[in-house]
C-alpha cells in the first residue's frame, strides 16, 4: 500500500513539473509573439512615417516646381511666337533625324575638338619653356656684349651702303671671284709668316740715326737672302709694270 502511495505521488510530481513546463513554455512564446508584433507595428511605423515625410517633400517640391514650370512654359510660348510660321514640325524632325545620322560624324568632331584642346595645351606649355629659353639666350649674349658687336657692325654696314653706289656693288660682284682668291692666298701660312717678318723688319731700325753707308749696302748686296729679296723685289715690281692703268671709278 506504501509502495503504491509512493508510486502516485512520483506520477503527481511529474505531471506537476510537466504542466510548469508546459505553463513556462507557454509564457515563453507569449513574450515572443509580442516582441514580433511589437517589431513589426514600429517596423510599420516607420515606413508610415518616412511615406508621410516622402509626400510632404513631394507636395513642397510640387509647390516649387509650378511657378518655375509656368514661367518656362510663357517664356516657351513667347519664344515659339516670335518665330512665328517660319518654324514648322517637319524641320524639327528633319533636324533630329540629321543628327541621328550624324552621329559619328559629331563624335569624331568632339574627338578631334579634344585632340586640339589637348595640342593647344602641350603648345603653351612647350611656348613658355621655349620663351623661357629664349630670354635665358638673350640675356647671356647681352651679357656677352653680342647685342653692342650688332649695333657697331649695323654701323659698318650703313657707312658702306652710303660710301658705295651701285655701280660698285656691281663691280664688286664681278671682282668677288678675285678678291676671294686673293684672300684666300695672302692668309696662306707662308704669306702671312714672310709679311709679318717684313713688318718686323721695317720696325727696326739697326743703322742708327745716320742711317746705312754706302760700303754697309754695298756689303749687304753679298747677302744671298738680300739677293733673294732683290729678286722678288723685281719680279713684283715687273708684274706692276704689266698691269693696265686707267682712270679710278669714284
Amino acid at each position: 500500500m506504501d509502495g503504491d502511495l509512493a508510486l502516485l505521488h512520483e506520477k503527481i510530481d511529474l505531471l506537476t513539473t510537466t504542466v510548469e513546463a508546459q505553463r513556462r513554455r507557454l509564457e515563453l512564446l507569449e513574450t515572443s509573439a509580442n516582441g514580433q508584433l511589437t517589431a513589426k507595428l514600429d517596423y510599420l511605423v516607420a515606413q508610415a512615417e518616412a511615406q508621410r515625410r516622402f509626400q510632404d517633400e513631394m507636395g513642397e517640391l510640387k509647390r516649387d516646381i509650378v511657378p518655375i514650370a509656368n514661367h518656362m512654359i510663357k517664356l516657351t510660348i513667347d519664344e515659339l511666337a516670335e518665330v512665328g510660321s517660319e518654324f514648322q514640325a517637319e524641320d524639327l524632325l528633319f533636324m533630329l533625324k540629321r543628327l541621328l545620322r550624324d552621329t559619328r560624324l559629331i563624335v569624331d568632331g568632339l574627338d578631334r575638338l579634344e585632340s586640339m584642346a589637348e595640342l593647344f595645351d602641350e603648345t603653351q606649355r612647350l611656348s613658355k619653356q621655349v620663351f623661357n629659353q629664349a630670354v635665358s639666350t638673350l640675356d647671356r649674349m647681352e651679357q656677352d656684349g653680342y647685342f653692342t658687336f650688332a649695333r657697331g657692325g649695323w654701323r659698318i654696314v650703313e657707312r658702306i651702303v652710303s660710301e658705295f653706289g651701285e655701280e660698285d656693288i656691281n663691280a664688286l660682284g664681278d671682282n668677288i671671284v678675285t678678291i676671294l682668291t686673293t684672300v684666300r692666298n695672302l692668309t696662306q701660312p707662308e704669306i702671312m709668316a714672310m709679311t709679318n717678318n717684313a713688318l718686323g723688319a721695317l720696325q727696326t731700325d739697326a743703322s742708327g740715326e745716320q742711317g746705312p753707308t754706302l760700303w754697309a749696302l754695298l756689303r749687304d748686296l753679298s747677302d744671298p737672302k738680300v739677293r733673294r729679296g732683290m729678286a722678288r723685289l723685281l719680279n713684283m715690281v715687273k708684274i706692276l709694270a704689266d698691269q693696265p692703268t686707267g682712270p679710278s671709278k669714284n
